[in-house]
């Protein structure tokens, strides 16, 4: 059995090719790879020997030959493969250890140069794992270091690989080839005349890794599966352990999304609770017990079969009091053995969970996705992702009444929280808890009295509270709703063609106004 190794990266190829060696494989090798062989005191091969032509042009042709293709492609079962090999005197390659060049590694780095991306982009090596996967019957094909020690084990065993491991390496293989072409061509078709780099390439290629199939879609009819970026961010809800429960749902994982992208947000304890998509109650608090008292009061009904997101660790306490309740979905950076103990009685119960992102919410938002997609019928919507990080010094009072420094928190705090709800979005709050939200209607006036009714019926008083608005009032008259059900604050970007009746409207009422400059759409 013959070998050819010519590897990029090297972690982990010397002990892989000691490992052949001992198994009587012969080695080939190239460049740097067959030097550290040698040195390791390994009887390697140059493939410029086994060809019997020299590597040339500063190395981009080397393994672009007929012995290494033939010796990659040829059929064994296929007597006449067989005779033009021996005809040709080539040898069969049997296994192909190859790791690309690190183009992806090299236009991540600041200052990167359209040339070091060129010289990045690997040629021969594309090109011998597409022969081997294509022979896949003939020959194992490794493209990750993390696929070494199960090949290694199964020849150990079996002094052969099988068939359904070998296909699996040709399937990794072209997946691969797949990702390192597409980002390429998303480097190159986002180049500018000026030199520069758009944000949206000439050509979209998505790199996704499937994670699950899921039982169904939306609805029983649809099917449905997860895939994960195929380097996801730190903190994302694709990293998350689950620790117990049934299998997450399509709508499991688009609710535990939104619930986490939003208590993510905060940098006190947070606990958030969403239902179809929208957060029903949110607050911060002390620890855990009490961020999720606060926010299960602002809409207990809604919190029924809810989805609950918490950005501290949750203990015993806080378990017990959450228990009492139906919830679909748990999630907390951390669980004490206590906690977990609590849960262990409602099985159905799924719990996850989720490191934050290193850096707290600012550098998370700096780090995250930059760009958001929506699919629509045979297109795509590419955007910027809503990073918008609002400071009190953003504030523009454009009212005559000044805020308190209470009501910027809960301005700032209620904005926060409108920026995950469905617009139209308005959100009533107080002391850093939800006390109204209304989500997702077609009219903002509508939003406004659902949320002061889902207040009343959670028993809470509106009088004195903060109102967030995602977008701005287009006439006075939701202004007008939102101070009747008793918000003595509001903010809202402001850019509407009668921003001054609105102020006008404020002052009348007596009412302090803060503008954002920003809106917070979200569709």
């Amino acid at each position: 059995m013959n070998a050819l190794i010519s590897v990029s990266d090297k972690t982990g190829i010397l002990e892989f090719a000691q490992a052949l060696h001992a198994l009587g494989i012969k080695l080939l090798s190239t460049g740097g790879t067959a030097k550290l062989l040698a040195d390791a005191g390994l009887p390697v091969t140059e493939v410029a020997d086994h060809t019997g032509f020299p590597e040339m042009l500063d190395g981009r042709v080397k393994t672009l030959h007929p012995k290494v293709h033939g010796g990659l492609l040829a059929r064994r079962d296929l007597p006449e493969h067989m005779a033009a090999l021996k005809a040709h005197d080539i040898a069969t390659i049997d296994l192909l250890v190859v790791n690309l060049y690190p183009f992806e590694a090299t236009v991540a780095k600041p200052g990167c140069t359209l040339e070091d991306a060129i010289e990045n982009i690997d040629i021969g090596g594309p090109a011998m794992v597409r022969s081997a996967a294509k022979n896949w019957k003939d020959v194992g094909v490794l493209t990750d270091a993390s696929q070494y020690a199960g090949v290694l084990a199964e020849l150990k065993a079996d002094g052969k690989l099988t068939d359904k491991t070998k296909f699996a390496l040709s399937v990794a293989a072209f997946n691969r080839i797949s990702q390192y072409d597409g980002a390429i061509s998303d480097y190159l078709s986002s180049i500018q005349e000026d030199g520069g780099h758009s944000l949206f390439a000439g050509q979209a290629n998505g790199r996704f890794i499937k994670v699950q199939d899921l039982r169904y879609g939306e609805n029983a009819h649809q099917q449905a599966a997860l895939y994960r970026d195929l380097h996801p961010a730190p903190g994302s809800l694709v990293t998350a352990k689950q620790l117990q429960g049934k299998e997450l749902s399509y709508n499991n994982i688009a609710d535990a999304d939104a619930a986490w992208e939003c208590v993510k947000s905060f940098t006190e304890a947070a606990c958030v609770i969403v239902k179809h998509a929208n957060p029903c109650g949110v607050a911060v608090g002390a620890d855990a017990l009490d961020a999720y008292s606060k926010a299960f009061k602002t809409d207990p009904t809604s919190a029924f079969g809810g989805i609950i997101a918490l950005n501290c660790p949750l203990d015993e306490r806080a378990a017990l009091q959450i228990s009492k309740q139906f919830v679909e979905v748990l999630m907390a950076p951390a669980f004490t053995p206590e906690a977990l103990e609590v849960f262990k009685t409602k099985v159905n119960v799924r719990i996850l969970q989720i490191a934050l992102p290193p850096g707290g919410p600012t550098a998370w938002e700096q780090g995250r996705n930059l760009i958001d997609i929506k699919r629509v019928g045979s297109g795509l919507l590419m955007q910027t992702a809503d990073i918008h990080e609002l400071l009190l010094s953003d504030l523009k009072v454009v009212s005559t009444l000044q805020p308190t420094p209470a009501q910027l928190q809960d301005l700032l705090f209620a904005w926060t929280v409108a920026k995950y709800v469905k617009s139209n979005a308005i959100v009533f709050c107080a002391g850093g808890m939800t006390m109204g939200v209304g989500a997702g209607q077609m009219s903002r006036l509508d939003s406004a009295r659902i949320a002061s009714i889902k207040a009343e019926h959670a028993g809470l008083s509106l009088k004195g509270t903060a109102v967030a608005s995602d977008a701005f009032f287009p006439f006075r008259d939701g202004l007008d709703v939102v101070v009747d059900a008793g918000a003595s604050c509001v903010i809202q970007p402001g850019g509407s063609m009668r921003d001054q009746e609105v102020i006008d409207a404020a002052n009348e009422r007596g009412v302090v106004m803060v503008l954002t400059g920003v809106r917070h759409f979200r569709h």
